[in-house]
């Protein structure tokens, strides 16, 4: 694993004054603006699957040990788009600043999106709250990846979706954020739990499960707040005239018609290992990465049908 003084050794993140950020670790963050010379091994592997118009994902709190870095890899290199939308909580400040992890794979993770920047892949990048040093950059583009408080995509059939991580609908984040950070204490350490579950299933030749996410579904009022979550984003998106929503930050992959709104949610790479898809024709649809090149979408629909009053 790569150690702080090594990761910051190599160059500052932003080269722009980082005075007015909350994080004071930010201003020694190594470069995501580095240019690593391409190597064969980094390659793109040829692929039977069509290039995709878009692909979204979010929450994937790199810098975390619950980031599920090989994962995503193995995503990427079997997916290529002329969009990437990151739509927020890719880094994990809130939890570096009180530990630091980085793995070689984060880094990898972090170079691999570069490398999709520097070989045409228009790179968005919306912070979100664990991210949220990031947004004093709004307006900048860094290695090629813009970075932006929110983001319109226009989807094959000429529908508008609004681009943006969630947490301003998130009350907790907003009025209580000392709550926001002990939940977020509790979530680390029921991923923990989650990580020794998942090496005993390995083990004995089962599949991968998420105590987290199941513990959410069966709690009444985790699944209330999922459930109002959802419909004051898509209310909003409504409001300012768009045909639907993407969004992350509740870490629950989705894709439904709320009030003849369409609302997506990306998922995670924590626990779902899920992304947002957009195919060549305007069909979206949720994949679930399993790895070694398989995936399975657990949520698909025609945009038509999805926004229809």
């Amino acid at each position: 694993m790569m150690t702080r003084a090594e990761w910051m050794g190599q160059a500052t993140l932003f080269r722009a004054p980082v005075t007015a950020l909350d994080e004071p670790w930010v201003a020694d963050m190594p470069s995501l603006m580095s240019e690593e010379a391409d190597t064969p091994s980094d390659e793109e592997p040829s692929s039977h699957r069509p290039k995709l118009r878009a692909i979204f994902i979010s929450d994937l709190h790199i810098g975390t040990p619950g980031f599920q870095a090989e994962a995503l890899l193995d995503f990427l290199k079997h997916h290529e788009s002329d969009m990437l939308y990151l739509v927020g909580d890719i880094v994990d400040g809130w939890q570096l600043r009180r530990r630091w992890f980085w793995p070689q794979s984060h880094n990898d993770v972090v170079q691999k999106l570069l490398r999709r920047a520097r070989k045409g892949c228009r790179v968005m990048y919306v912070p979100g709250n664990h991210d949220e040093f990031a947004r004093h950059f709004v307006g900048h583009a860094f290695g090629g990846v813009e970075v932006m408080h929110e983001a319109t995509h226009t989807m094959a059939t000429g529908q508008k979706l609004w681009v943006v991580h969630g947490d301003y609908f998130d009350g907790v984040i907003q009025c209580a954020k000392w709550l926001a950070y002990v939940g977020d204490w509790l979530y680390e350490l029921t991923l923990r739990i989650n990580r020794h579950l998942n090496s005993w299933r390995a083990r004995m030749g089962m599949d991968y499960w998420s105590l987290s996410a199941y513990l959410k579904l069966k709690v009444k009022k985790a699944v209330n707040f999922i459930s109002d979550f959802e419909v004051a984003v898509a209310h909003e998106a409504q409001r300012r005239g768009f045909d639907g929503v993407v969004c992350g930050h509740i870490h629950h992959a989705e894709i439904r018609d709320v009030n003849g709104t369409l609302y997506c949610n990306d998922g995670d790479w924590v626990e779902s290992r899920t992304a947002l898809v957009e195919h060549r024709d305007g069909r979206l649809e949720i994949v679930r990465w399993g790895g070694g090149g398989q995936g399975m979408g657990v949520n698909s629909t025609t945009s038509e049908k999805a926004v229809a009053a």
